[in-house]
């Protein structure tokens, strides 16, 4: 019997009910031991790079499981894979929440990681999958709604939870959190298996799960230890190895981890990229920002995570608006406008942020959060559209690594760049700055416009076509 538009409506909703909650407590327990972190220290005695395992351990398992978890869900249901993550993510919860010491926090969120990182790509999956064509955009600004909450909030509730309860209480309440949902999972996710999926590549899928995690890593360690530490160039050595044995793979065996047919699709070939470069330029001002009115105006740490509230709140608002204009208008011209948006911003935050006042710090994040949701929102329904159902999966893991891996990589490189700009000294290469403190997060904010025009140019290549069905038609 086929559902009705009000049953579609009232599923679309439960399942939106399930999800929304998801991605916002993944957000979270990424940034939530940050301002925790020292307290940690101080109860097991461990330095700093030992306490740096805590938040990378997790991202570890972040970048890896992404790409697997949507390749998987070509061959699992999602309310298997659901309930699995969240389980898992349950048991990480626990284990952080008792830890004796630091080796078993660390083991801990390595769990969490494991389950967390299902959440992302399997809910975009599951709303491109179960919603209805002109809802999809909807369900997507949901999502990243949710993601622009957890992200002002996870900060907050870390530091707030952690300094009145202390730290343990953070991974009891993600623990109820997990188990609170994993029974409407059960009950809205489809049990379903789909059909036709053929074998698994799982040596391919390792070495991209290695050469991903190793990329990270190394890039991590350069902007701690420097780039001459045995830890950096050698786990970029390493994960050059990997990729490279993975796209040598990729291209002998008959079915391998991600079909070479992906990126002969030149919407999601195009996504990928846009994707990618956009989220280098959002999280470089997401953790740059909050540092520079640290650093320049004096702020403390939780003055300066005040400046971010504006820009989640108006995440949290427009990303649903978004989703429902992508519907109706389509891809590119959002693109385009949000990246504009981005790099208009982005120059404001080059050329004013860091004098006197922390209004224009607060009112430069808040412009590139909004350019950055016109540009995701649409470019994530445009991909998922744009691919055949066998494809979806695969197709939504790699977009959301590159994501990940963008977000990774960008505070990472901008970090050297603003330790040497710091080191050297001398005024800023924007002759609009009329500071001197803040010249590196100028130079800073600088190359995040430069990379914004590159993606603008990348952008102009994707097809005009008015929605994201059309785009689906225009793969090559």
């Amino acid at each position: 019997m086929t559902p009705t538009t009000a049953e579609r409506r009232g599923s679309g909703l439960a399942l939106l009910a399930v999800l929304m909650p998801a991605m916002l407590a993944t957000v979270i327990a990424s940034d939530m031991v940050n301002l925790v972190l020292p307290a940690i220290g101080t109860e097991f005695g461990a330095s700093e790079a030992e306490l740096a395992w805590i938040v990378t351990g997790f991202l570890l398992m972040f970048s890896v499981g992404i790409p697997f978890y949507g390749r998987i869900s070509d061959r699992v249901s999602l309310r298997r894979l659901f309930a699995f993550a969240l389980v898992t993510y349950a048991a990480g919860s626990l284990v952080c929440a008792l830890a004796p010491d630091l080796l078993v926090l660390v083991l801990g969120r390595i769990v969490m990681g494991v389950g967390a990182a299902a959440i992302p790509v399997l809910s975009i999956i599951a709303v491109t999958t179960l919603m209805p064509e002109g809802k999809r955009g909807m369900g997507i600004g949901v999502l990243s709604a949710a993601t622009g909450i957890g992200t002002a909030a996870g900060p907050a509730v870390g530091g707030g939870i952690g300094e009145f309860l202390g730290w343990p209480a953070l991974f009891w309440l993600m623990l109820a959190v997990a188990l609170a949902l994993l029974p409407a999972a059960l009950r809205v996710l489809p049990g379903q298996a789909p059909a036709g999926a053929g074998r698994l590549d799982l040596p391919g899928g390792i070495l991209l799960g290695l050469g991903a995690g190793l990329v990270l890593f190394g890039i991590t360690q350069a902007q701690v230890a420097g780039l001459a530490a045995p830890s950096s160039w050698a786990s970029l050595v390493v994960a050059v190895v990997a990729l490279a044995l993975f796209g040598w793979r990729t291209v002998r065996v008959a079915q391998p981890f991600v079909p070479p047919a992906l990126f002969t699709n030149r919407v999601y070939r195009t996504a990928v990229v846009v994707a990618f470069l956009a989220m280098i330029v959002n999280l470089v001002g997401l953790v740059f920002v909050p540092l520079m009115v640290v650093d320049v105006n004096g702020l403390g740490p939780g003055e300066g995570a005040l400046v971010m509230i504006p820009a989640g709140v108006a995440v949290a608002v427009v990303s649903p608006l978004i989703g429902r204009l992508a519907d109706r208008v389509g891809t590119r011209p959002l693109v385009l406008t949000g990246l504009a948006g981005m790099g208009a911003f982005t120059l404001f935050l080059s050329t004013f942020a860091g004098g006197a006042s922390v209004i224009p710090a607060g009112v430069g994040m808040f412009g590139l959060s909004v350019g950055f949701i016109f540009v995701l929102t649409p470019i994530i329904s445009a991909a998922a559209g744009a691919l055949p159902p066998d494809q979806v999966g695969v197709g939504i893991g790699i977009l959301q690594g590159a994501q990940f891996l963008g977000a990774g990589t960008g505070p990472a490189l901008v970090g050297v760049l603003v330790s040497a700009r710091q080191r050297s000294g001398g005024d800023a290469v924007n002759p609009l700055y009329a500071g001197h403190e803040g010249a590196a997060f100028s130079d800073a904010f600088l190359a995040m416009t430069v990379v914004v025009v590159l993606t603008l140019i990348v952008a102009f290549r994707m097809s005009p076509a008015a929605t994201p069905a059309r785009d689906a038609d225009k793969v090559h």
